[in-house]
């Protein structure tokens, strides 16, 4: 499902929403800003519940949940942003699911890192058109408004250059430790025959080789496994010995899961659109 273009005079109505930490305000105005700037087609607001603060939290479980259902079912709204990641969309997944009507159904859900635990879910149970892509947040990243305008015409309907490597074959995208912790619990997708994505940020590279341990035993039938970047690396006490292509080549050769080498997505400005499922016809590769 491709986001529709508006009629002339018809706006896209995109709410904003954190289910893990919140954004700061400064950020949220910078983005709404340009979006009042350059895309008088979109109606963009930021739910009240981004910017509440709860320890780690934009607001507690119940009302990071209740925010999602909420706008999730409201017939109005067009598409869902995630406006920052950060831990926590697991902690409200599973009930919000189970309470979302068909006017879920029909919307957009963007955005990548820890959402990605909702849109796993959201792709499980066939709820809307799941997306990896820049979360509102990335603006404050060095080419962020570039990554923010991508994102608006995408959701507004314009056409949007997507992952290059993208074809037939269905396709999902994942923070490899976010898929890690989706793995083996009731909010995990079928993956089999589609090409997997994952970027990491942050991470020791044993720890990297650690969930690619981890996640490979939870992907066998998959059509292939392609590495996004994997970026900040934090140096160790000593070096582990095998760059991340070499981990990956190593783990998917373990599993008997094909390697289809690099993607175009990662915790960066450039972070590529990934539409869950199959994005582009054999007649349009």
């Amino acid at each position: 499902m491709k986001p529709v273009l508006k009629a002339s005079g018809m706006k896209t109505r995109i709410t904003c929403l954190c289910p893990g930490k919140p954004i700061r305000r400064e950020r949220a105005d910078a983005v709404l800003a340009l979006a009042e700037a350059e895309f008088p087609q979109v109606a963009l607001d930021f739910h009240p519940q981004c910017f509440e603060r709860h320890g780690h939290f934009a607001g507690d479980d119940a009302m990071r949940r209740d925010a999602f259902i909420t706008v999730a079912n409201d017939p109005e709204v067009d598409a869902i942003w995630f406006a920052m990641g950060g831990y926590g969309s697991n902690r409200i997944a599973a009930p919000a699911i189970a309470a979302l009507t068909q006017p879920a159904r029909e919307k957009t859900y963007l955005g990548y890192s820890d959402a990605g635990t909702l849109l796993g879910a959201l792709y499980r149970h066939g709820i809307g058109q799941p997306v990896h892509g820049p979360l509102a947040g990335d603006i404050k990243r060095e080419g962020g408004e570039d990554a923010v305008r991508r994102v608006l015409r995408y959701l507004s309907g314009e056409d949007v250059g997507l992952e290059e490597g993208l074809d037939e074959r269905p396709v999902a995208a994942f923070n490899l430790m976010t898929l890690a912790m989706l793995c083996g619990t009731d909010l995990m997708p079928d993956l089999t025959g589609h090409v997997v994505m994952v970027e990491e940020v942050a991470e020791h590279l044993y720890a990297v080789d650690r969930l690619f341990f981890h996640v490979t035993q939870h992907l066998s039938g998959i059509a292939g496994l392609r590495l996004g970047r994997v970026s900040a690396v934090p140096e160790n006490d000593r070096p582990f010995g095998m760059d991340e292509v070499e981990i990956a080549r190593y783990w998917c050769e373990r599993s008997g899961i094909p390697y289809l080498g690099r993607a175009d997505i990662g915790h960066d400005a450039a972070n590529a659109i990934v539409p869950f499922g199959v994005a582009r016809m054999a007649s349009e590769a």
